[in-house]
């Protein structure tokens, strides 16, 4: 969009229009007390670009990204390595939107990439079909929980302890507006999910169960029996993945049994970007794909029977559903979605795999290393790349001090948990194919004089 500034006269004619006799006169309905009746203070009223350019650079020299330093943090937000050739192809022309076109016949290249997206998401977990992206995981996982009302016409939903205490925080918040009911609570610092009891806590009410996997605290476990269970009571089962490299290495959720399979993928061709922005993923079974949020690109032919791309389904508020659509999900992250693709694409099935077998591989030896402290211990049975420390001491202050040394050691579970005392020792700890043997070394020495 090009940048239009007002001249004087156009500001005139628009106040005339609209019979005011100045700007202020705009603003009569809002109180005289909360209006401001100067320049806003310790803003400068002006500065020269130069001068704006040098200090958000100054600015921007106190982050501490992270390739400046060893880096374990991790929690539903991941360092990977991204080619530069993803951030190279989804600045082209014909890519560069991060909007779903609402014109297929001039925008092919868009909408199959989209279908391709969706081909790849659903293979990876595991289940028929997927859409085309969503803002992110937290979202997706909300809009998984208020379809599985409309299937089941249930209103019960049991979170498993194990969900990332945001996107339960999410749920909650929509919650409050739909009369959905969940059931939810904090993990414990043990190696064992809660799965069993998630199963003997389902009843004729029960919507759906909603487990993480891997979960918070990195464990990882087989839902088979969990989704049996659920299938046997009526109730749909919702897996959420917040790190898919790990699908590379472990069975996905649809291969076990799960309903519909949401997750975020930022780990694959987004980078961190200080939170956003991320892409939700979102598949289920093919018997529920009109109960899908957002929209569904499929593949067709024209007239001439040559290949062609369509929105196959979008029953969205903006369209002819109105009222009736099954979410207010206006669009899709296409552009993080195309990230994702394309490095998926670069890595294929054999790449994808290798990667996650080094995360593993890495991850190993990092716990191996890191439990040798004194006091220090692993938590998990089983892990993909991230695991739970449990400290000697509270974990978050441990962290700052971490911080100080230039390490970023992970995310405290009294950070996530601060209402939880009993998770106050617990430390998420994240080991992608970023980091080296060096990068542990370093993170014991610290870790071991912070303990001290």
């Amino acid at each position: 969009m090009r940048y239009l500034p007002l001249t004087s006269d156009d500001r005139t004619a628009m106040l005339a229009a609209v019979e005011a006799s100045s700007i202020d006169d705009l603003f009569v309905d809002v109180p005289a007390e909360v209006r401001l009746d100067g320049p806003i203070p310790g803003l400068p009223m002006h500065a020269s670009e130069l001068a704006v350019e040098r200090h958000m650079a100054s600015l921007a020299r106190r982050n501490h990204a992270a390739g400046d330093g060893p880096f374990f943090l991790g929690a539903g937000a991941y360092r990977h390595h991204v080619p530069a050739s993803v951030d190279h192809l989804i600045q082209r022309g014909e890519f560069l939107t991060a909007y779903t076109p609402y014109q297929p016949e001039i925008a092919q290249g868009t909408l199959q990439m989209l279908f391709e997206f969706q081909s790849q998401v659903a293979r990876l977990l595991g289940t028929d079909v997927a859409n085309a992206s969503m803002y992110d995981g937290s979202t997706a996982c909300w809009e998984a929980i208020v379809m599985a009302r409309r299937i089941t016409r249930r209103s019960k939903a049991l979170l498993s302890t194990g969900l990332h205490p945001h996107y339960r925080s999410v749920a909650r918040t929509m919650a409050k507006y739909t009369g959905d009911h969940l059931v939810d609570g904090d993990p414990g610092l043990g190696s064992q999910t809660d799965w069993t009891t998630l199963a003997a806590n389902i009843d004729k009410d029960t919507s759906c169960v909603v487990v993480q996997y891997p979960d918070i605290l990195g464990r990882i476990d087989d839902m088979t029996k969990l989704a049996e269970a659920c299938q046997a009571a009526g109730a749909l089962l919702i897996a959420v993945v917040t790190e898919p490299v790990a699908l590379g290495l472990i069975k996905a959720p649809g291969e076990m049994g799960a309903d519909i399979i949401v997750g975020e993928g930022q780990s694959l061709g987004v980078g961190l970007q200080f939170g956003g922005p991320y892409v939700g993923l979102f598949a289920c079974k093919s018997k529920y794909v009109r109960q899908m949020p957002g929209r569904l690109c499929g593949e067709t032919v024209d007239a001439n029977g040559k290949r062609g791309f369509v929105l196959t389904l979008s029953t969205r508020e903006q369209h002819i559903r109105r009222e009736k659509a099954t979410s207010n999900i206006c669009t899709n992250s296409g552009l993080c979605a195309l990230a994702f693709s394309i490095h998926m694409t670069l890595l294929g099935e054999a790449g994808l795999r290798q990667l996650a077998a080094i995360n593993h591989t890495r991850a190993k030896a990092a716990a191996a290393e890191l439990s040798k402290l004194p006091g220090v211990s692993v938590m998990n049975d089983s892990f993909f790349n991230e695991f739970t420390l449990v400290l000697p001491t509270a974990a978050r202050p441990v962290i700052h001090a971490l911080a100080e040394k230039g390490i970023l050691g992970g995310v405290s579970l009294g950070r996530l948990y601060p209402d939880n005392e009993g998770l106050a020792n617990g430390l998420v700890v994240a080991v992608t194919e970023t980091v080296t043997a060096e990068d542990v070394a370093a993170f014991a020495a610290a870790l071991k004089e912070v303990l001290a």
